[in-house]
């Protein structure tokens, strides 16, 4: 695990949402895989791999852009010969990486998280970096319908009985 405190957040909103922990390095075909994390979605996210890759400390030689495309590539590779449908994510945490990411794309989905401020725990500061980090991997968390309103007094409802009326 990362001492990365941006990782570190990331990996338990992740589990809040659902996902659990896999343990790095893990094998796919007989090859070994690192990564700074990974974690396995379950029941409707069953098929969701997230691949967790800390930019700022480089474990791994997660600095180099190309490095971490030709391991995803590699593992990509690796899900294809044994016949796997998981959909890969691959979560860059940190710094930008100048190059070959735009092709990492081409193989898997690929979110940055950067900036988030945290505080001393290594959570999100407030609210607004809460919902940062939310933004950031929404679409690896479960969706949330707002509770409907009840009918004000000028009218105008729920949106459903708007569009109804």
């Amino acid at each position: 695990m990362s001492s990365s405190p941006l990782v570190q957040a990331i990996q338990e909103r992740l589990r809040d949402a659902g996902y659990r922990d896999l343990s790095t390095p893990f094998k796919v075909a007989g090859v070994e895989f690192a990564f700074t994390g990974a974690m396995r979605g379950r029941d409707g996210r069953a098929l969701d791999l997230v691949l967790l890759i800390d930019t700022t400390t480089g474990d791994y030689g997660d600095r180099d852009g190309v490095r971490v495309r030709q391991r995803v590539e590699a593992l990509s590779r690796a899900l294809d010969v044994t016949g796997s449908r998981y959909v890969v994510t691959a979560i860059l945490a940190g710094a930008v990486l100048a190059e070959g990411i735009d092709a990492l794309s081409e193989t898997c989905r690929v979110l940055q998280v950067e900036g988030v401020s945290l505080d001393s725990q290594g959570q999100p500061a407030d609210e607004t970096a809460k919902l940062q980090l939310d933004n950031r991997i929404r679409v690896l968390l479960p969706l949330t319908l707002p509770l409907p309103v009840a009918e004000a007094q000028n009218g105008s409802g729920p949106a459903m009985d708007r569009i109804v009326r």
